[in-house]
């Protein structure tokens, strides 16, 4: 077994020829909703050729870069140093430019991430996080590998103008809805178009005011925020009380539709679910099913279709973001 180093065994020369030999992009902005979440916006070195909304590339930093302070310390041999990590993300996008005008993926020269910093593993056993915790050590002009290419099949699909387009996602998993929402509204799709996220509490909110501005340009666009451990989610007392909002409640109670100001028929709705497998409710083949149900077992009670080769009203696709 190899001998554990708790200091960096690597020169200042060769953290500079490993640098040299896996980065490729730079970051070029950086901004912080708080100190636990991001968004990266990294431009690679050489273009990629354009994408579809949706896809996801990985994202790369060496084990030699520095942590940021109150993460789970890891245990690493000399050869693990010299490593470079990579792992998947979806690529989100401003939303709006700087004039206030929609602004799809492949309208800027770079890739944007929306990013939460993991300081913890989540279960006993599961290895400390990698890659975030020395992502959110970086600042503007830090170098990092971007992956040669942009993949993934989470895409906006076959859809007709005039369709209902529901995106349902938790968390950073609102990232590639932002740019479906986005791309949508750039080629003038008539129909609605609902964006519902449901995070934690308010300050998780990272697009707030890009989707406020897009609403206010596009009639036919919602977005819709939901949280559920903010003063009024869980204070009966809390004069504005609402409990816990969690999609699958609001859907089935009629509330999502109604914020959605649509009827969200299958008959004219394409579904996109991105985000914590327990709003998406998947169920493996031979797992039992959870306790409380995800979106995908009310949707199709509610006449959706869970088919992969199916891309008409009334379709269902989701990625599962961890």
């Amino acid at each position: 077994m190899s001998e554990i180093v708790d200091t960096i065994p690597l020169s200042a020369a060769q953290i500079h020829e490993l640098k040299e030999k896996y980065y490729n992009a730079t970051i070029v902005d950086r901004v912080d909703t708080h100190r636990d979440l991001a968004r990266f916006r990294i431009r690679p070195d050489k273009p990629f050729p354009p994408f579809e909304p949706g896809q996801f590339v990985s994202l790369g930093i060496g084990n030699w870069e520095q942590r940021v302070p109150g993460t789970q310390k890891e245990e690493l041999t000399e050869k693990d140093w010299a490593k470079c990590i990579q792992r998947a993300y979806s690529i989100s996008c401003p939303v709006v430019d700087s004039d206030g005008k929609v602004a799809p993926v492949n309208s800027v020269d770079y890739l944007e991430f929306y990013v939460t910093l993991v300081r913890q593993s989540g279960l006993p056993g599961e290895p400390p996080p990698v890659v975030t915790p020395r992502l959110f050590g970086c600042s503007v002009g830090d170098r990092v590998l971007v992956g040669k290419k942009i993949v993934g099949h989470y895409t906006i699909g076959k859809v007709e103008p005039d369709d209902t387009i529901l995106m349902l996602s938790t968390g950073t998993g609102e990232a590639p809805h932002n740019a479906m929402a986005a791309e949508l509204l750039a080629r003038n799709h008539r129909g609605r178009i609902v964006n519902a996220t449901c995070v934690r509490n308010r300050i998780d909110l990272a697009y707030s005011k890009e989707h406020q501005q897009l609403m206010e340009a596009f009639s036919q666009y919602r977005y819709l925020q939901f949280t559920t451990r903010d003063p009024e989610n869980i204070d009966p007392e809390h004069p504005g009380f609402v409990g816990k909002q969690h999609l699958q409640a609001l859907f089935l109670s009629g509330e999502l539709a109604k914020a959605a100001e649509d009827p969200l028929d299958p008959a004219q709705t394409h579904v996109y679910l991105c985000g914590n497998p327990a709003m998406i409710g998947y169920v493996p083949p031979g797992a039992d099913p959870p306790t409380t149900p995800g979106m995908l077992p009310l949707l199709k009670d509610a006449g959706f279709r869970d088919d992969h080769g199916y891309e008409g009203p009334g379709s269902i696709r989701f990625e599962k973001y961890w």
